[in-house]
């Protein structure tokens, strides 16, 4: 059994992202992230922070926004306003939820498309979806292509189930897997879900399955076939008594349970988790680029 260490592949993709920071230096040139944050959600801080930190390792230029919890909607849009209209920033990401009086569509569409490098903004999908290299794919899909070629598992030809349909992970990870390349594409690709009829008998014919369905352990040794990939996107926090803090990360997969029926599994933590940053910063070098 392979074990997909994300954290191996991740510095990996940053080191070839110092390679671009350094040859756009040359250049004149220096990538912008803006990172906005609203509210004081423990979680989105913590991501907030290590998206500062990583841009800041990098020498990429590094704003955060940290606003609080009652900033209002036109307030926000209004700072989007702003980044999209500053020349030092090349990326635009507003943390992911915001406070529930926040419309995260309206947001989302508000972001210049050039510097949407979370790739949610409709003018990115419809990219993705016609396959046009301009465009920004959402971090965490492209990061499970990028782990699956580093593995050196072939997709082309292979059936893959992906257990989640979320705009965040499932959508486009199976369209990036139906792509029409031998890259990471040309798969046959079955989107499952949790009312999904069978699903375990259906699971089970996965030569590759991908689990974004946000249940902790839910994937069990029987719903996965001998031999087969699996790519465990889930981050879920369980309680654990008498641990330090209380509590445990887990995937959306039984690792114990499953790890010795596959050929390659990730882990979580130290899976797909690691890959997210690492395909922002990857991206926002990319914006830069583009927008020249």
């Amino acid at each position: 059994m392979q074990l997909i260490q994300g954290a191996k592949v991740a510095a990996t993709v940053l080191e070839e992202c110092q390679r671009e920071i350094a040859e756009l230096a040359k250049l004149g040139k220096k990538p912008g992230l803006a990172v906005v944050l609203v509210g004081d959600d423990p979680a989105s801080r913590a991501y907030v922070r290590s998206k500062d930190k990583k841009c800041k390792d990098l020498g990429l230029h590094s704003v955060k926004h940290e606003l609080p919890e009652n900033t209002t909607q036109e307030e926000l849009l209004a700072l989007v306003a702003q980044l999209n209209a500053d020349p030092s920033i090349h990326g635009i990401l507003v943390q992911s939820p915001p406070p529930r009086h926040i419309d995260e569509s309206a947001i989302v569409r508000a972001i210049d498309p050039r510097k949407d490098v979370d790739g949610f903004h409709p003018e990115n999908v419809a990219k993705l979806t016609l396959e046009d290299p301009t465009g920004f794919v959402p971090c965490t899909p492209a990061g499970c292509i990028r782990l699956l070629q580093d593995a050196g598992v072939a997709t082309d030809g292979a059936h893959v189930v992906v257990l989640g349909r979320s705009m965040i992970v499932g959508k486009p990870v199976a369209l990036l897997l139906m792509a029409k390349n031998s890259n990471g594409g040309n798969a046959t690709v079955t989107v499952a879900h949790s009312r999904t009829k069978n699903l375990a008998e259906l699971t089970r014919t996965a030569d590759i399955l991908i689990a974004a369905i946000g249940r902790p352990l839910f994937v069990k040794a029987d719903m996965v076939k001998e031999g087969a990939v699996v790519i465990d996107v889930g981050i879920n926090r369980v309680e654990a008594p008498g641990t330090e803090k209380g509590y445990k990360i887990v995937g959306d997969v039984d690792f114990d349970a499953v790890a010795p029926k596959c050929r390659a599994i990730t882990p979580v933590p130290g899976g797909v988790g690691p890959m997210t940053i690492a395909l922002l910063m990857a991206n926002t070098i990319k914006a830069c680029r583009q927008l020249g």
